[in-house]
C-alpha cells in the first residue's frame, strides 16, 4: 500500500489554472523521485493541459472513481481501502473517510469568500470549511492565506497549519542581452491572468493609456464586450495573445518594460516571481500576499488609482533605478522554486508518517 495518496480531482474539473500548475509540479517530482505515492484517478480522459504530461503509471492508481455527476460529487469525501496508516492529500478540498488516513489539504486562497456570490459560493465555502476542519494538517501557500484562513474559520487549531510557498518553473530566466529589453525597443506592458473584477484589468488599461505604451494581454481571449472596453481606453494599441506556453511567456517577460499586476487579492501571485526571474520589473498592488512575496516594495501601489500605477511605471525610465529593480527581483526570486516546495512537502509527509509509526508501536 502506498504511504502517500493524491486525489487527482483538480485535473478533471479544471482545464488549466494556478492550482493545476501547483499539483503538476509537485506530482512530477514525486514520480521522478520514485517516492511511495499512489493516486485516486477517474474513469474518463482529462482535458487538463498538465495532467497528460504526468504519465502516471497504471500501477500507481489505487482507485478509479466515476466522473458522472462530478460537479456535485467533487465535494464529497473519498473512500480508499487500507489497513495501514497512509497520508491522503486531495488536490481540491476533499478528505478520505478511512480511519487510517491522515488527511492533508492545501489552501490556495479565499477568493470565493471575498468575491463570489450566490449558491456556488455557499456550496464551495461549506465544503471547504468542512474539509479544512476535518483535516489533520493544512498547508497554506502564504502567510496571508493563513491569516485569511484564521479569519474565515477561526475554529481551526492553528498548530495544524503549515505555510509552504509555491515555486516557479525553470522556464523563467534571463535570456541573452540581445533578447532582452533595451531603450531602443518599443515599450510594452504585460497583463497576465484572469480578468475578474478584483484583478483590476481596467487599471492596467488606464495605466497603459497614461504612459502611452502597448499592452500585451495574456490569458483567456477577450470577449466582444472586453474588446470594446479595451478599444475605449487604448484603441488598437494592444495584443490579445490568449494562453501561451512558458517559453513564449518567458520571452515576453524578457522584452517587456514591466509587468503590471494590479490585482487586489492573491493567495500567492506566481506571475510576480515568474517576471522577476526573467528580469522583468513588476508593478503591483500593495495588498494581500503580494508584499510578502515581491521583496522590494518600491513599485507597489497603495491605492487602486491608475495615476499611481503610471507614476510607478515612469520611475523605470531611470536606467539605474530599473537595473537596481531587476537585480533586487532576481535575488528575491531565488526564494521560490518547485524543488524547494517539493522538499518541504516531502519533509512534512515523512515527519507525519514517522510520528504515526511511533504512535502505533
Amino acid at each position: 500500500m502506498e504511504k502517500i495518496i493524491f486525489d487527482n480531482i483538480i485535473f478533471y474539473w479544471q482545464r488549466s489554472g494556478g492550482i493545476s500548475v501547483v499539483w503538476y509540479e509537485l506530482m512530477k517530482r514525486f514520480l521522478e523521485n520514485n517516492d511511495n505515492v499512489g493516486f485516486v484517478d477517474y474513469d474518463a480522459t482529462s482535458e487538463n493541459k498538465y495532467y497528460g504530461k504526468l504519465n502516471i503509471p497504471a500501477a500507481r492508481i489505487v482507485r478509479y472513481c466515476q466522473v458522472k455527476g462530478l460537479k456535485l460529487r467533487r465535494y464529497l469525501s473519498v473512500k480508499v481501502k487500507s489497513k495501514t496508516t497512509f497520508i491522503f492529500h486531495s488536490t481540491y478540498y476533499r478528505i478520505c473517510r478511512n480511519r487510517k488516513a491522515v488527511n492533508i489539504l492545501t489552501v490556495h486562497d479565499f477568493t470565493y469568500e471575498y468575491f463570489r456570490h450566490g449558491i456556488s459560493k455557499w456550496v464551495h465555502c461549506i465544503s471547504k470549511r468542512y474539509s479544512i476542519r476535518k483535516s489533520d494538517y493544512v498547508i497554506c501557500i502564504s502567510e496571508n492565506t493563513k491569516k485569511d484562513l484564521l479569519k474565515f474559520i477561526p475554529q481551526v487549531d492553528e498548530s495544524k497549519i503549515r505555510v509552504i510557498y509555491n515555486g516557479v518553473g525553470k522556464s523563467f530566466r534571463m535570456l541573452d542581452e540581445e533578447l532582452r529589453y533595451n531603450d531602443t525597443d518599443e515599450k510594452y506592458l504585460v497583463f497576465i491572468g484572469g480578468r475578474d473584477k478584483y484583478k483590476n484589468f481596467d487599471i492596467a488599461l488606464e495605466t497603459a493609456k497614461l504612459v502611452d505604451m502597448k499592452l500585451l494581454i495574456i490569458g483567456k481571449r477577450l470577449s466582444d464586450k472586453e474588446i470594446m472596453l479595451v478599444n475605449s481606453y487604448i484603441g488598437n494599441n494592444y495584443s490579445d495573445l490568449g494562453f501561451i506556453d512558458d517559453e513564449k511567456l518567458n520571452q515576453i517577460y524578457n522584452k517587456a518594460f514591466a509587468l503590471i499586476y494590479p490585482s487586489s487579492y492573491e493567495g500567492f501571485g506566481i506571475p510576480v516571481i515568474e517576471a522577476q526571474k526573467a528580469g522583468c520589473p513588476v508593478i503591483a498592488m500593495n495588498r494581500s500576499s503580494i508584499p510578502e512575496v515581491i521583496g522590494n516594495k518600491d513599485l507597489l501601489a497603495d491605492t487602486e488609482d491608475c495615476c499611481e500605477f503610471a507614476e510607478k511605471v515612469r520611475l523605470l525610465f531611470d536606467s539605474e533605478y530599473r537595473e537596481r529593480t531587476i537585480k533586487d527581483g532576481l535575488v528575491n526570486s531565488q526564494r521560490f522554486c518547485w524543488d524547494k516546495t517539493y522538499e518541504e512537502y516531502k519533509k512534512l509527509y515523512l515527519s507525519i508518517l514517522g510520528a504515526e509509526n511511533v504512535r502505533n508501536n
